[in-house]
């Protein structure tokens, strides 16, 4: 499609034609994932990848956006080959640095919210994508007995070939929202073995859970058409706003940040639809009779555990799943010292990471500190529901976390959206901090009022 049928088309369904052209190419992702599963040979199903991601990054953003993914790429593969010792850390710094630079210089947030949109979101994905792949190769050097779960099963210990590398950076449109997935997955399904590998139970048709995924993405986006001009962020600086009770505008913080969030739900539906039907979404066989296909390795989110979350402890989860996962693996888990329990400390670390992850804007930065604090809180009134077991007080400690949940993750969100530190102070203030200052006197309590240990406990500890 040429570029005026573009400008005809992108005011008439009210998007930008960078945009427009972004979602074209978003959505071709589906089809040419699923070609992928006819590409005969395992060295052509690598060239394919990386040449229709490169492709449709080129039709999508334009020629330079090649140029950002190869770079941080290309230092990846050579820390790998040329200091495999310290590859993890310096294509950590290296690759975080281009991020932030790019999100500096292109000041992407500010696209974003405007309605725009450039490569960065993508370089987002890729940067995961470079720092996982070197850092399991490093982890390759390492003893077993020293590694964790999740690294003895990751770890690389052979070197990817450059077109392997770039295949799994770029997977047909696969940087463009996620999710982000393991190289040795990767691997095991380009080249057909593991769980891909032909069995007795046949191949798994994934074209239910495909419809399934394209479905969910169709509701979400008519939902955030719909509810998105009746609330928009501009409000929080309308004085008419401000002119509201308490209640009201609490309430339409929860209302903003519940619009905003059907966003995300459409895309991460496209893209988990594109990851199903290449094949790669595959998770494994349930134990029922007959045997049925699972197909979570692509999910991102699950729409009504973000939505209906007993906890805040729940949310990382539920919600972007893959990047979560990601954080877990390569960032708290290694900031825990072997024979030590994770603390606050951690938690913020990790908070902190994908803060800067995101941009270095304010919004960006007091969302994550808030979504530490608001889980660090909802730690304490968890602990007093297990003290609590079996009593009158259980119910309603459970109904206050999940009060509290929803309170703080809305209150917070307004950070992440508006992105100024005006805009999200001046949302935050006209609810008197509420979302800020519960948490931190939830924290401050648990440390004056340490709840008793659940009575499960002390009898197993007088047996």
């Amino acid at each position: 499609m040429g570029l005026p049928e573009l400008e005809s088309m992108a005011p008439a369904i009210g998007v930008s034609v960078p945009v427009l052209r972004f979602l074209l190419c978003f959505i071709a992702t589906i089809p040419v994932s699923f070609l992928h599963r006819f590409v005969p040979s395992a060295t052509g199903r690598h060239l394919y990848a990386a040449v229709t991601g490169a492709v449709l990054s080129y039709l999508s953003f334009g020629f330079s956006s090649n140029l950002h993914f190869f770079g941080p790429m290309l230092l990846g593969y050579a820390s790998m080959v040329l200091c495999r010792r310290y590859c993890g850390i310096i294509t950590y710094v290296a690759a975080f640095g281009y991020l932030i630079g790019c999100h500096v210089y292109y000041m992407s947030g500010d696209a974003w919210k405007e309605g725009g949109i450039d490569a960065t979101g993508a370089l987002m994905v890729i940067t995961l994508k470079i720092i996982s792949s070197v850092i399991n190769y490093q982890d390759g050097l390492l003893k077993e007995e020293d590694l964790r779960e999740a690294q003895k099963k990751n770890r690389l210990l052979e070197l990817p070939s450059l077109i392997e590398y770039i295949g799994f950076c770029l997977c047909c449109g696969s940087h463009f929202a996620g999710p982000v997935y393991e190289m040795k997955d990767y691997l095991e399904w380009t080249e057909r073995k593991g769980i891909w590998k032909p069995s007795e139970k046949g191949k798994p048709s994934p074209f239910g859970s495909t419809l399934r995924a394209l479905l969910q993405a169709a509701i979400c986006m008519g939902l955030y058409l719909y509810l998105v001009p009746q609330f928009p962020l501009s409000r929080f600086t309308d004085p008419v706003y401000h002119e509201w009770g308490f209640f009201k505008r609490l309430g339409y913080q929860y209302m903003a940040g519940f619009t905003a969030r059907w966003k995300y739900y459409f895309i991460w539906s496209i893209s988990e639809a594109s990851i199903i039907i290449s094949g790669l979404g595959f998770s494994g066989w349930t134990n029922s009779s007959p045997p049925k296909p699972r197909w979570d390795r692509a999910k991102n989110v699950d729409v009504l555990g973000v939505e209906l979350a007993k906890s805040s402890v729940q949310l990382p989860l539920v919600w972007n799943i893959q990047v979560s996962t990601w954080l877990r693996h390569y960032v708290y888990e290694r900031l825990v010292q072997k024979g030590r329990k994770p603390g606050f400390f951690q938690l913020l670390a990790t908070q902190t990471v994908s803060a800067v992850w995101h941009g270095l804007y304010p919004g960006y930065i007091i969302f994550f500190v808030q979504s530490a604090l608001m889980i660090a809180g909802s730690r304490v009134i968890y602990r007093w529901q297990q003290a609590t077991k079996g009593t009158m007080f259980e119910k309603k400690l459970v109904a206050m976390n999940f009060a509290y949940t929803l309170l703080v993750l809305n209150y917070s969100a307004v950070g992440f959206m508006v992105l100024s530190l005006h805009e999200t102070l001046t949302a935050y203030g006209s609810v008197y901090y509420i979302g800020t200052i519960i948490p931190i006197l939830l924290i401050l309590l648990s440390k004056v009022i340490k709840p008793p240990r659940p009575a499960t406990s002390k009898a197993r500890k007088a047996e």
